[in-house]
């Protein structure tokens, strides 16, 4: 009895194990599971090279942000392992991280147990195990990397050097700009939009600086690349800011380099705003892996595994159309402002249902224009954030169409407070408290509501 349990236990586990699988094209494919930050199971694919001779480096592949399925990253990942690294792309996690939650550290600890599930497998050098980050990946693999000396080298590829606020509120003008808005909108989505996003919480992890982190990468080897078009992190600033933050720290191996006609993945684009070739993601093209951007990536890996890390370099930097503008300082007023302003002049319609005080029309004008001024103003911005830079559309004379609304309703509040003052001009109201009570409230948003709309914009 014994003996049959112990044959079925080994069955059992030769079942569950791993299996590999050797393709057409040289590659073997292994599926795997391993547990990453607080435990939790993560699925993924390690793929290497069939018959390769002796033990081989290897890298764990971070993505960006949003939901992450490994299958965005199989172009890099048969491209590593073509060149004899063994790579691990896995599905990202689901739990833990949210469009309103993000924790880096989280991920940075699922990219670390990669590394130690890697640092196990067989045929792989252990202490040649390193990380390439994509996007929001360049500020995670950093951080692993800052965390543990079991990371060997970090590969970046477009990484912003500023933090998550501030590098989406540049993305979404650039793609404004591209679209034909002009800088005034432009300048209200990465200003008082941003600083409202930011102050309301609404914007995770917005405020994380990489820089700290770049500066405790003492050691380690880093490659941090971006395509010449990247059109949703600053190329330019950003590989300034790492050159800058990697010297300061020390590092004599930090290689800064551009992908000719890359797109923000490194992708080939014409622009920056298309893909060419390359296989569909959710209906959308990746962009064709181009041999140059691959041969970059896998020979630099190489010379380190090989004990040779290339000595720092920064290539030159191309151009950007826009550059970055930093986000206003959080401060409670920035969300508390709309608030009050729609309050009171809702307040007047209230009074109006409760039959307390005078009623004039002019003022109903006002209190009724001015809410929907409010929420027209704080919406349209606010859209691009929650919908993406196309919320835009339609554009007409260089601005949203919503925000030509919103302008409308700002001049019309305005002319509103003008008449409404005219009319209690006329009426000569004896004042006493139910007439202040009625109409303090509404006059006092007339009064505030002027330079809140020239400070977002809606008054330019």
């Amino acid at each position: 009895m014994a003996v049959l349990s112990g044959v079925l236990a080994g069955v059992l586990l030769l079942l569950a194990a791993p299996r590999a699988y050797a393709g057409r094209d040289g590659l073997v494919r292994q599926q795997v599971t391993f547990r990453g930050g607080g435990g939790l199971v993560l699925h993924g694919t390690v793929l290497s090279k069939n018959g390769a001779p002796g033990l081989e480096p290897g890298i764990v592949l971070v993505g960006g942000s949003g939901a992450g399925p490994r299958e965005e990253y199989r172009q890099e990942a048969e491209a590593f392992a073509r060149a004899g690294i063994t790579t691990l792309l896995y599905d990202k996690r689901t739990v833990g991280y949210s469009r309103l939650h993000v924790d880096f550290g989280l991920l940075a600890d699922d990219a670390l147990a990669g590394v130690r599930l890697l640092q196990s497998t067989s045929g792989v050098n252990a202490r040649q195990v390193g990380l390439w980050g994509f996007s929001e990946g360049g500020w995670v693999t950093p951080l692993a990397a800052s965390r543990s000396s079991d990371v060997a080298f970090v590969v970046t590829i477009g990484a912003s050097g500023y933090d998550p606020l501030r590098t989406q509120a540049w993305n979404l003008t650039t793609h404004l700009h591209h679209q034909g808005v002009g800088r005034l909108f432009r300048r209200t989505v990465a200003g008082p939009a941003a600083q409202f996003v930011a102050s309301t919480g609404l914007f995770p992890a917005a405020g994380y600086d990489p820089l700290p982190v770049l500066g405790r990468l003492h050691r380690t080897p880093v490659l941090a690349l971006w395509g010449d078009h990247d059109t949703q992190v600053p190329p330019q600033e950003s590989a300034q800011i790492f050159r800058e933050a990697l010297a300061r720290a020390g590092n004599q191996h930090a290689v800064i380099g551009f992908v000719d006609g890359g797109a923000h993945n490194g992708h080939r684009s014409s622009d920056g705003f298309d893909r060419i070739g390359g296989p569909l993601f959710h209906g959308k093209k990746l962009g064709e892996l181009t041999p140059r951007y691959a041969q970059t990536m896998t020979s630099w890996v190489q010379a380190v595994a090989a004990s040779h890390p290339p000595a720092s370099s920064a290539a030159t930097a191309p151009g950007q159309a826009l550059a970055t503008t930093p986000v206003p300082g959080h401060t409670w007023y920035a969300w508390l402002a709309p608030v009050l302003l729609l309050l009171s002049f809702a307040a007047y319609p209230v009074s109006a249902l409760l039959r307390r005080g005078p009623v004039l029309r002019p003022v109903g004008w006002l209190a009724g224009l001015g809410l929907l001024a409010v929420m027209a103003t704080v919406t349209c911005p606010l859209a691009v954030y929650v919908a993406g830079n196309g919320a835009a559309a339609p554009v007409v004379g260089g601005r949203p169409a919503l925000w030509l609304v919103a302008q409308g309703l700002a001049v019309a509040v305005v002319v509103s407070a003008c008449a409404s003052a005219a009319a209690l001009w006329r009426r000569r109201l004896t004042p006493n408290w139910v007439v202040w009570l009625r109409l303090a409230p509404v006059g006092l948003a007339a009064v505030g509501f002027v330079p809140w709309a020239v400070w977002w914009g809606v008054a330019a």
